[in-house]
């Protein structure tokens, strides 16, 4: 009776110091590990940057140096938008950028600048390098022949394989899977282009991002691309998960 007594009070101890919201907080501790600090900066600087709400990309910047990304690093992020976006949406990114490091010098903060980008190895052809970078993000093979919009449009096939995929993706500043980051969040924020994120998001879990980070990643782009765009990514999301776990 004695021991049960013990027991009990034991239990009542437990209860009352775990409330809650101490047990909520625990909870989002566990699902909030999946994406660091700075891969949830990567998405909403990529995402903020396509959209074009400078605004609220300035304060993202400020959090995203607080999260420890470098000034070099977050050049990389606005530099690669513009493969995906444009130009125009890329360089108003960075010169957003500019202003927030020359208010925070005013403030007396000094942020690490990174690595520089290594220079690159020009081996063999451009078109070539490109065509081997993008077999091994998708793991497939590349057609020798060229079909549907690249047979229609050869141009922008050289343009893919010899820039983005040699030029910007040879480039060291920022890894595989942070680059893809980048443009599932930009792809995601201009909408209707679910065959391209679909690519990409098949990439992500090739380089890998896990099944769980892509969930928490459209919880993270939600409140800035809205409902509609939200549920178009989400749905993708869990096509290519699907079509993954199906294959596996």
């Amino acid at each position: 009776m004695k021991d049960f007594k013990i027991f009990s009070l034991i239990v009542m101890i437990v209860c009352i110091t775990l409330s809650p919201n101490d047990v909520k907080a625990k909870q989002l501790t566990a699902t909030e590990s999946n994406l660091s600090a700075k891969e949830k900066s990567i998405i909403t600087i990529a995402s903020l940057t396509a959209k074009g709400d400078l605004v609220t990309l300035k304060s993202e910047l400020n959090k995203g140096l607080e999260a420890g990304l470098t000034v070099n690093e977050v050049k990389e992020i606005l530099i690669h938008t513009y493969a995906y976006c444009g130009f125009p949406r890329s360089i108003r990114g960075l010169q957003t950028f500019m202003e927030v490091l020359n208010e925070r010098k005013t403030k007396g903060i000094n942020d690490e600048s990174g690595k520089e980008a290594s220079p690159i190895k020009e081996d063999g052809n451009k078109y070539q390098r490109g065509k081997t970078i993008l077999e091994q993000l998708t793991k497939t093979q590349q057609p020798n022949t060229l079909t549907g919009y690249s047979a229609f449009a050869p141009v922008i096939d050289t343009f893919l394989k010899e820039h983005l995929f040699s030029d910007i993706f040879e480039r060291d500043v920022l890894t595989y899977s942070q680059r893809e980051l980048v443009t599932i969040s930009v792809i995601s924020s201009i909408g209707d282009a679910e065959p391209m994120l679909k690519g990409h998001l098949s990439i992500s879990l090739n380089v890998g991002i896990s099944p769980e980070q892509l969930k928490e990643f459209i919880g993270v782009i939600q409140p800035i691309i809205g409902r509609k765009k939200t549920k178009a990514a989400k749905e993708t999301v869990n096509e290519v998960l699907k079509s993954r776990q199906k294959n596996n």
